[in-house]
């Protein structure tokens, strides 16, 4: 009963944090379309009120006159709309998913004893001096000298992030290390919204409030840190549904896999917000798509030779291999599970029968080759049994 109501709470935390980061994330994307499509004001009275910039659109039946001033209008209206409750909310749902899965499972999801030998207090103690250390380093190069030049900013940060996922992906599993690196960038999104941007949006409006001229100064940060945000959105998505895809987090080279597939959509995403402005060299898509089609090419599985012919040697294949999984396998991929924590089999897949094995080849290959599974190697196959199973695929899977 205990596994079937976290199932539940798992689902419906899930389901917050996809609805409120959907409506962050779309959020986000309008507002970098929006300043990049703005014109200069037609109306000349428009101008001399300090407008900087307007927009004509039309969705859903009606007309939208969006307008955007250079620091704030002469007087404030009544009721100004914040966007901020679908970062904090993405966060907080986020943060408490990390903690239900991974934390209170570090030893099924999190941790990888072939990867390094620590205890599950250890692994959420690094887990979270990762998300707290890695805004701190963020946002102190943000506030350097060095966050006045965007470009040399840009590379330092890539450098960082490339050593944060090499390090995550040498201290956790796989699965545990790709959703460590999603929840830095998160944690940095949030953190921008939260210490930056909204800060400096209150400052403005007090300013008004108190007669005092505002400072365009905390214009030009949330414009830079809201900028970030926009190019880590791809990078954290494909972290988010990672772990549906074991062939990208399961290899021993699962760190370079990470750092191409989050270098490919942070490209891709550079691309299109320099595409709002208007003319904007492909260059940053093309190698964006070069490099994740360059990923999956390296990744690509061995393709499986003709079906054995000898089919007393199948039998004894198939035999040796169905022990194997019925060993290390089936405790969770059965129709009544006895490994702890599992209410049911992971995603429906049962490997409780010849039947059930023999229909899972090519998956029961691709997890057990990538590494993937067992998760965490919790019952700890080794690699001869590995080599097993593969040796069993690539004859055909004979039975």
């Amino acid at each position: 009963m205990e596994a079937y109501l976290l199932d539940w709470l798992n689902l419906l935390t899930r389901w917050l944090h996809i609805i409120t980061g959907i409506a962050w994330i779309g959020a986000s994307f309008y507002f970098v379309w929006l300043d990049d499509h703005l014109q200069p004001p037609a109306a000349a009275a428009d101008a001399a009120k300090g407008v900087a910039g307007e927009l004509w659109s039309v969705h859903g039946g009606g007309f939208y006159h969006a307008q955007k001033y250079r620091v704030s209008p002469a007087t404030l209206p009544p009721e100004l709309h914040w966007f901020k409750w679908e970062a904090y909310w993405t966060f907080l749902s986020g943060f408490f998913l990390l903690c239900l899965v991974y934390y209170l499972n570090a030893e099924v999801y999190l941790i990888d004893k072939s990867v390094a030998d620590i205890g599950p207090g250890a692994a959420v103690a690094i887990g979270l001096a990762t998300l707290a250390g890695g805004w701190i380093v963020y946002d102190r190069l943000c506030e350097s000298p060095l966050g006045r030049n965007e470009r040399a900013l840009a590379i330092v940060l890539a450098v960082l992030l490339c050593a944060a996922a090499y390090g995550l992906c040498r201290v956790y599993g796989g699965r545990g290390a790709f959703i460590h690196f999603g929840a830095l960038l998160g944690t940095i999104m949030v953190a921008n919204v939260f210490f930056v941007i909204i800060p400096g949006q209150r400052e403005l409006v007090d300013a008004k409030l108190e007669g005092r001229e505002p400072d365009p100064v905390h214009g030009v940060r949330g414009k830079q840190r809201s900028v970030h945000n926009t190019y880590f959105t791809l990078p954290v998505l494909f972290t988010m549904i990672s772990n549906h895809y074991a062939g990208t987090y399961g290899p021993h080279y699962n760190w370079a896999v990470l750092i191409a597939l989050s270098a490919g959509g942070a490209l891709i995403r550079v691309f299109f917000v320099a595409r709002h402005k208007g003319k904007a060299s492909p260059a940053p898509a093309v190698i964006g798509v070069l490099v994740l089609a360059g990923a999956a090419i390296a990744m690509a599985p061995a393709t499986r030779s003709a079906p054995a012919r000898d089919s007393g040697a199948g039998q004894a294949d198939f035999a040796a291999v169905s022990a194997i999984v019925a060993q290390r396998c089936a405790g969770c991929h059965s129709a009544k599970p006895t490994q702890p924590g599992f209410a049911e089999a992971p995603k429906g897949v049962m490997l409780d029968s010849p039947e059930r094995i023999a229909a899972q080849a090519l998956q029961i290959n691709q997890q057990v080759s990538t590494r993937a599974m067992p998760i965490g190697n919790l019952t700890q196959m080794t690699d001869a049994e590995r080599k097993v199973i593969a040796d069993w695929f690539q004859r055909g899977a004979p039975r």
